[in-house]
Protein backbone atom coordinates (compact mmCIF):
# COMPACT_ATOMS: atom_id res chain seq x y z
CA UNK A 1 0.00 0.00 0.00
CA UNK A 2 1.28 3.41 -0.68
CA UNK A 3 0.24 6.60 -0.12
CA UNK A 4 -1.22 7.05 -3.76
CA UNK A 5 -3.20 3.73 -3.17
CA UNK A 6 -4.68 5.62 -0.15
CA UNK A 7 -6.68 8.41 1.59
CA UNK A 8 -5.63 10.60 4.43
CA UNK A 9 -7.98 10.39 7.61
CA UNK A 10 -6.46 11.63 10.26
CA UNK A 11 -3.59 11.05 13.20
CA UNK A 12 -3.10 9.03 16.68
CA UNK A 13 -3.59 11.92 19.17
CA UNK A 14 -2.61 10.37 22.25
CA UNK A 15 -2.68 7.16 24.16
CA UNK A 16 -5.62 6.42 26.75
CA UNK A 17 -5.26 4.18 29.14
CA UNK A 18 -2.51 0.94 29.83
CA UNK A 19 -4.08 -1.71 28.18
CA UNK A 20 -2.85 -0.14 24.50
CA UNK A 21 -6.05 1.62 23.37
CA UNK A 22 -5.09 5.06 21.47
CA UNK A 23 -7.37 8.43 20.13
CA UNK A 24 -7.72 8.94 16.88
CA UNK A 25 -8.16 12.44 15.81
CA UNK A 26 -10.13 12.61 12.31
CA UNK A 27 -8.88 15.37 9.98
CA UNK A 28 -11.97 13.77 7.60
CA UNK A 29 -15.24 15.74 7.30
CA UNK A 30 -17.51 12.42 7.13
CA UNK A 31 -15.45 10.31 10.07
CA UNK A 32 -18.61 8.78 10.74
CA UNK A 33 -19.17 6.70 7.48
CA UNK A 34 -15.83 5.32 7.10
CA UNK A 35 -15.50 1.52 7.18
CA UNK A 36 -12.60 0.84 9.17
CA UNK A 37 -11.57 -2.97 10.24
CA UNK A 38 -7.77 -2.10 8.98
CA UNK A 39 -6.35 1.38 8.66
CA UNK A 40 -2.78 2.29 7.81
CA UNK A 41 0.17 4.22 9.49
CA UNK A 42 2.53 5.87 7.96
CA UNK A 43 5.89 4.60 9.71
CA UNK A 44 9.47 5.66 8.41
CA UNK A 45 7.63 7.00 5.12
CA UNK A 46 5.64 3.64 4.60
CA UNK A 47 2.32 2.58 5.13
CA UNK A 48 2.14 -0.22 7.62
CA UNK A 49 -1.70 -1.98 7.94
CA UNK A 50 -3.02 -2.08 11.48
CA UNK A 51 -6.19 -4.50 12.16
CA UNK A 52 -8.58 -2.74 14.57
CA UNK A 53 -10.10 -4.66 17.38
CA UNK A 54 -12.67 -2.45 18.29
CA UNK A 55 -13.31 0.96 17.81
CA UNK A 56 -15.76 3.76 19.64
CA UNK A 57 -16.50 7.09 17.77
CA UNK A 58 -17.04 10.02 19.57
CA UNK A 59 -18.57 13.50 18.59
CA UNK A 60 -15.21 15.91 18.64
CA UNK A 61 -13.96 14.18 15.30
CA UNK A 62 -12.27 11.74 17.54
CA UNK A 63 -12.15 7.88 18.41
CA UNK A 64 -10.89 5.64 20.97
CA UNK A 65 -9.19 2.86 19.24
CA UNK A 66 -7.50 -0.47 20.27
CA UNK A 67 -5.47 -2.79 17.25
CA UNK A 68 -4.65 -6.16 17.51
CA UNK A 69 -1.27 -6.65 18.77
CA UNK A 70 -1.24 -3.58 20.55
CA UNK A 71 -2.00 -4.49 24.17
CA UNK A 72 -0.19 -2.45 26.09
CA UNK A 73 0.77 1.26 26.69
CA UNK A 74 4.69 1.44 25.35
CA UNK A 75 3.27 -0.37 22.08
CA UNK A 76 0.67 2.32 21.53
CA UNK A 77 3.21 5.45 22.72
CA UNK A 78 5.22 4.37 19.67
CA UNK A 79 2.03 5.26 17.48
CA UNK A 80 1.57 8.74 18.64
CA UNK A 81 1.52 11.40 16.10
CA UNK A 82 1.66 8.87 13.21
CA UNK A 83 -0.63 9.94 10.60
CA UNK A 84 -3.23 7.64 9.43
CA UNK A 85 -4.69 6.45 6.06
CA UNK A 86 -7.53 4.11 4.30
CA UNK A 87 -7.65 2.32 1.25
CA UNK A 88 -9.23 4.48 -1.61
CA UNK A 89 -11.77 1.74 -2.45
CA UNK A 90 -13.01 2.45 1.34
CA UNK A 91 -13.77 6.44 0.37
CA UNK A 92 -17.40 6.46 0.93
CA UNK A 93 -19.50 8.05 -2.07
CA UNK A 94 -20.54 11.60 -1.89
CA UNK A 95 -24.23 12.78 -3.20
CA UNK A 96 -22.90 15.15 -6.35
CA UNK A 97 -25.44 17.92 -4.76
CA UNK A 98 -23.42 17.67 -2.07
CA UNK A 99 -21.43 20.40 -2.33
CA UNK A 100 -18.61 22.08 0.38
CA UNK A 101 -16.35 25.19 0.29
CA UNK A 102 -13.29 22.53 0.60
CA UNK A 103 -14.73 21.43 -2.76
CA UNK A 104 -13.26 24.80 -4.08
CA UNK A 105 -9.61 23.69 -3.33
CA UNK A 106 -8.22 24.25 -6.59
CA UNK A 107 -10.80 26.89 -7.99
CA UNK A 108 -9.16 30.23 -9.86
CA UNK A 109 -10.40 33.06 -8.50
CA UNK A 110 -11.32 36.44 -10.36
CA UNK A 111 -11.91 39.41 -8.52
CA UNK A 112 -14.59 41.69 -9.86
CA UNK A 113 -11.97 44.57 -9.87
CA UNK A 114 -8.71 42.78 -9.51
CA UNK A 115 -9.28 40.38 -12.24
CA UNK A 116 -7.55 37.10 -11.82
CA UNK A 117 -6.14 36.72 -8.23
CA UNK A 118 -4.70 33.03 -8.10
CA UNK A 119 -5.66 29.17 -7.04
CA UNK A 120 -7.66 28.74 -3.46
CA UNK A 121 -4.47 26.17 -1.96
CA UNK A 122 -6.60 25.98 1.40
CA UNK A 123 -10.39 26.17 3.01
CA UNK A 124 -10.15 26.36 7.15
CA UNK A 125 -13.40 26.64 9.09
CA UNK A 126 -13.72 29.16 11.57
CA UNK A 127 -16.29 29.16 13.98
CA UNK A 128 -18.21 32.27 11.99
CA UNK A 129 -16.84 31.32 8.85
CA UNK A 130 -15.05 29.69 6.25
CA UNK A 131 -11.62 31.54 5.24
CA UNK A 132 -10.00 30.52 1.63
CA UNK A 133 -6.35 31.09 1.26
CA UNK A 134 -5.18 31.78 -2.62
CA UNK A 135 -1.62 31.97 -3.66
CA UNK A 136 -1.17 34.83 -5.49
CA UNK A 137 2.17 35.61 -6.87
CA UNK A 138 3.79 33.68 -4.07
CA UNK A 139 1.81 35.98 -1.33
CA UNK A 140 -0.88 33.98 0.68
CA UNK A 141 -4.40 36.61 0.09
CA UNK A 142 -6.77 35.68 2.66
CA UNK A 143 -10.97 36.00 2.76
CA UNK A 144 -13.85 34.99 4.29
CA UNK A 145 -16.35 32.60 1.95
CA UNK A 146 -19.53 34.48 2.28
CA UNK A 147 -22.83 34.90 0.24
CA UNK A 148 -21.91 38.45 0.14
CA UNK A 149 -18.50 38.19 -1.42
CA UNK A 150 -19.26 35.42 -4.01
CA UNK A 151 -20.72 36.64 -7.00
CA UNK A 152 -20.91 32.74 -8.56
CA UNK A 153 -19.21 29.41 -8.49
CA UNK A 154 -18.55 27.63 -11.78
CA UNK A 155 -17.50 24.13 -11.07
CA UNK A 156 -16.98 22.70 -14.54
CA UNK A 157 -14.57 25.24 -15.10
CA UNK A 158 -13.33 25.18 -11.41
CA UNK A 159 -13.50 29.59 -11.03
CA UNK A 160 -15.29 31.36 -8.13
CA UNK A 161 -16.12 34.96 -9.35
CA UNK A 162 -16.12 37.13 -5.88
CA UNK A 163 -16.10 41.14 -5.22
CA UNK A 164 -13.38 41.42 -2.77
CA UNK A 165 -13.68 44.30 0.07
CA UNK A 166 -11.85 47.60 -1.50
CA UNK A 167 -8.26 47.55 -0.41
CA UNK A 168 -8.42 43.70 0.58
CA UNK A 169 -5.84 43.14 -2.40
CA UNK A 170 -3.86 46.02 -1.91
CA UNK A 171 -2.54 44.76 1.13
CA UNK A 172 -1.55 41.78 -0.28
CA UNK A 173 0.12 43.22 -3.15
CA UNK A 174 3.15 45.55 -1.19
Amino acid sequence: MTVDQSFYIGYISKTRGLKGEIQLFFEFEDYESLDMDVVFLEVNKKLVPYFIDAIKLQKNSTAYVTFEDVDHIDKAQALVRKKVYLSNDKMPERDPDDFRYTDLIGFLVIDETHGELGEITDVQEFPQQFVATVDMNGKELMFPLSDDLILGIDGEEEIIEVTLPEGLVDLYKE
